[in-house]
């Protein structure tokens, strides 16, 4: 009979590895593998020959690796569509393997590990034979994330607005990737559940910038413990089992935020350090749509990384969800404001959000409210945003004119708008793109 350990309910622990350097999660993914582990990487780099090239390998009872390689041909043109119709049926048959202990993930580096979570819970795979019809999360189970971090050009690449195709790293054919190269960055790191450093030699570090660095990480993503790689101590299976062992049992574990939910995750620190500062920014009154149009500049620069929900005046149903990442923004529909729900709808609501709500009830406006999360990197950026958001609210006499009034304003956001207006199409596979396009 097969064991399977730390899972508690006979699913196969999986572990994805994730980061921009791909020598970096090859190590580290290599450091995973011993006996009764199995790694499976899709090598993204022969897109333009329309194929992708799946990699397993494991160790025998003496060590020895084994590897195999198999060839697909992408489907439709789509990277998407190739990885989640060979991927989920493979984990579920790896499963079944009493040989297999764990598997371990090693993503090429254009991909996020939050879309293959979500496929992993959600995407039910069917017709297989022998199985019956269910998502790959009922035979696996999301043991951890893990970010391998460039110590010397992260900051650099989660700060930019150079889009993946140009940075030579794409997740689609040609030069269509048009994801900015800061949002998997800002993604990957955020949704981890550990991180490795991966460092340069300590005799050239700059302590400054590496103290910068950490300041930022532990923000983004507070509770997730932290490995330095250096070329004296590089990774093996005692550091990444320490690592693994390291991450609290309240970590996401694959787990997806929705936009209701609260934006500051396991309590990270909200004092300044090296000059980066997370800090909340919460508003009882809609935005002007224009006036918000010019203010959003001020996340386009010194921000690592921007998330939360608007009020608009135009568009008083539903939420706005904002996200931002280096030099790239995304404005798109949200969740309905509880005042704005049909009966029906409000009983299909959790109690914790009835709860939030509840605190911050106006007998006029109910619920709506803008509230956003911010991680500034430049000292002088929080009071600049404040000042710009507070400055983009309606005035007393807006206030006053109601509601029918202000839906006459002229309002530049669509059902989704991106910053800057010309330089940012639309983001592919972003979050909340790949949540619209599968449920």
């Amino acid at each position: 009979m097969k064991i399977v350990p730390n899972t508690g309910d006979g699913r196969t622990p999986v572990v994805l590895v994730a980061g921009l350097d791909a020598d970096a999660v090859t190590r580290t993914t290599t450091a995973f593998l011993i006996p009764g582990t199995t790694v499976v990487h899709h090598d993204l780099s022969e897109l333009d020959l329309g194929r992708v090239r799946r990699t397993t390998r494991t160790l025998d009872a003496d060590g020895r690796e084994q590897a195999h390689q198999t060839v697909l041909l992408l489907e439709h043109g789509c990277v998407s569509c190739t990885l989640r119709n060979d991927l989920l049926p493979l984990l579920r048959q790896l499963h079944r393997r009493d040989s297999v202990q764990r598997v371990v993930l090693q993503l090429d580096c254009a991909l996020e590990p939050e879309a293959l979570c979500f496929a992993i819970t959600h995407a039910v795979v069917a017709d297989m034979p022998g199985f019956g019809d269910a998502p790959a999360s009922q035979d696996v189970r999301i043991e951890a994330t893990v970010a391998c971090v460039p110590e010397a050009q992260w900051l650099e690449a989660a700060t930019s607005d150079v889009t993946m195709a140009e940075y030579e790293l794409s997740a689609t054919t040609g030069d269509d990737d048009e994801r900015t190269v800061a949002q998997v960055a800002v993604g990957q790191v955020a949704f981890a559940d550990a991180l490795v450093i991966v460092g340069c030699d300590p005799a050239l570090r700059d302590a400054w910038e590496s103290a910068r660095l950490t300041a930022v990480l532990k923000r983004l993503a507070p509770s997730a413990p932290i490995i330095m790689e250096i070329p004296q101590r590089p990774m093996t299976a005692i550091l990444t089992a320490h690592l693994l062992a390291a991450i609290p049992a309240r970590s996401r574990r694959g787990r997806i935020d929705e936009p209701q939910d609260p934006l500051l995750r396991d309590q990270p620190p909200l004092d300044a350090d090296c000059g980066v500062e997370l800090f909340t920014v919460e508003l009882d009154r809609p935005f002007h749509p224009a006036r918000l149009h010019e203010a959003i500049d001020e996340l386009l620069d010194g921000v690592v990384s921007a998330r939360g929900r608007l009020w608009l005046a135009t568009q008083p149903d539903a939420a706005l969800w904002l996200e931002s990442a280096g030099g790239g923004l995304r404005i798109a529909p949200g969740p309905t404001w509880l005042v704005a729900m049909s009966e029906d709808q409000l009983a299909t609501v959790d109690a914790e959000r009835r709860a939030l709500a509840a605190l911050r009830w106006d007998n006029n406006h109910g619920d709506r409210h803008s509230a956003l999360s911010i991680l500034a990197h430049r000292p002088e950026q929080p009071e600049a945003i404040r000042t710009a958001l507070r400055g983009a609210c309606l005035t007393d006499d807006e206030m006053a004119l109601g509601q029918q009034f202000w839906l006459g304003f002229d309002d530049p956001f669509g059902l989704a708008h991106n910053d800057p207006c010309d330089d940012l199409p639309r983001a592919t596979d972003s979050k909340l793109t790949h949540r619209e396009d599968n449920r």
